[in-house]
């Protein structure tokens, strides 16, 4: 490892911290660039070299690592700087040169509180058992969601929780509850191969990073049938968009199974957006939520899941909310200007 390239890289850090940056971009022929409040602006003016990317990337992980992405092309890993923050890296090969993507991981764990998300994400954590989704697109602030989500478990509950991350990105301690934290590619192999040795290992509580594939998705559900509570995150747009990917990804003669299984174990969804704030303070996040109710289930089981968005404008009293009502709501409140809510409401 190089120092040198060590004190360079934890330099553009600071300054990404000090700007209150949420990503840090490193390629070839551009300058470093930050996305600050959802924007990108560039640091400096000097353009990075190739070689100098590499020799930032040798200088952060180790000489296996380094093989693994030469041959896979891309590598995933997260670490610290002392006193800045934790970093979720993707080193990743274009053009033939290295890039590198940050994403800044707060060192304190926020609360729900604290992201003034909406109470009914507090009830689905007292739920026993069941499937609960966390979805939106990448840099939409899921993993930090589900950090505080597990947070608040981990604060008031006696229960034994096991993550499956890749990679570890929030830094849990043992609180009232007894948390393992497992890093997939160094604690385990594979999401799916993860989550069967989980179950052998007495959990209340299950995060999965992402639901992947069919394997996965298929482990989960069970695990989520035989008694245990489990968080999940997918990269869909809505709640119904939702239920329908992870039924499309069995096949034709399975679908008809994993509708009931969905319909039974499936306890809530909440998609996600991150929106500037007015007063250009950062982001805040709108929620459409869905809530497991009997009409719910019942459009599950019987393959309507196009009908879900109506049941979410309907069922305030239960905590549901499209992404449409929640954009009006944060808008009605200042938070947000309509102009940025404007493209995602229609009508």
């Amino acid at each position: 490892m190089s120092t040198m390239e060590r004190a360079q890289i934890e330099d553009i850090l600071r300054s990404s911290k000090e700007k209150e940056a949420s990503d840090v971009h490193l390629t070839a022929g551009s300058p470093p660039v930050f996305r600050i409040n959802g924007m990108l602006t560039p640091f400096g003016t000097e353009k990075m070299k190739p070689i100098v990317i590499e020799g930032f990337v040798r200088s952060l992980i180790t000489e296996e690592m380094f093989l693994q992405l030469k041959q896979d092309r891309d590598i995933d890993f997260s670490f610290g700087v002392t006193g800045v923050a934790r970093y979720r890296v993707n080193c990743f090969y274009q053009r033939g040169a290295l890039s590198m993507a940050f994403r800044t991981i707060p060192t304190e764990v926020p609360t729900l509180d604290q992201l003034s998300l909406p109470p009914v994400l507090k009830r689905f954590l007292t739920k026993p058992h069941g499937l609960i989704l966390v979805t939106g697109p990448t840099g939409s602030g899921k993993s930090t969601t589900l950090a505080a989500m597990i947070n608040e478990i981990n604060q008031t509950m006696y229960k034994r929780i096991i993550t499956l991350e890749d990679p570890i990105e929030y830094l849990h301690s043992h609180q009232k509850s007894l948390i393992d934290q497992r890093e997939i590619g160094i604690d385990a192999p594979r999401f799916a191969t993860g989550l069967r040795s989980a179950l052998r290992q007495d959990p209340d509580v299950i995060l999965l990073g992402e639901m992947r594939d069919l394997e996965t998705i298929s482990t989960a559900v069970t695990a989520a049938e035989t008694g245990h509570l489990v968080f999940a995150t997918v990269h869909t747009s809505t709640a119904a968009s939702t239920v329908s990917r992870i039924i499309d990804v069995f096949p034709s003669e399975q679908q008809d199974q994993i509708r009931a299984q969905l319909a039974n174990v499936l306890a809530g969804v909440v998609s996600q957006r991150l929106m500037p704030r007015t007063d250009g303070s950062g982001r805040v996040a709108a929620l459409e939520i869905m809530v497991e109710t009997p009409a719910v289930s019942n459009l599950i089981r019987t393959g309507k899941e196009y009908q879900i968005q109506s049941v979410l404008q309907t069922g305030k009293q239960y905590g549901m909310q499209t992404m449409q009502m929640a954009l009006q709501d944060l808008v009605s409140r200042g938070l947000i200007p309509a102009s940025a809510a404007t493209p995602y409401i229609s009508g």
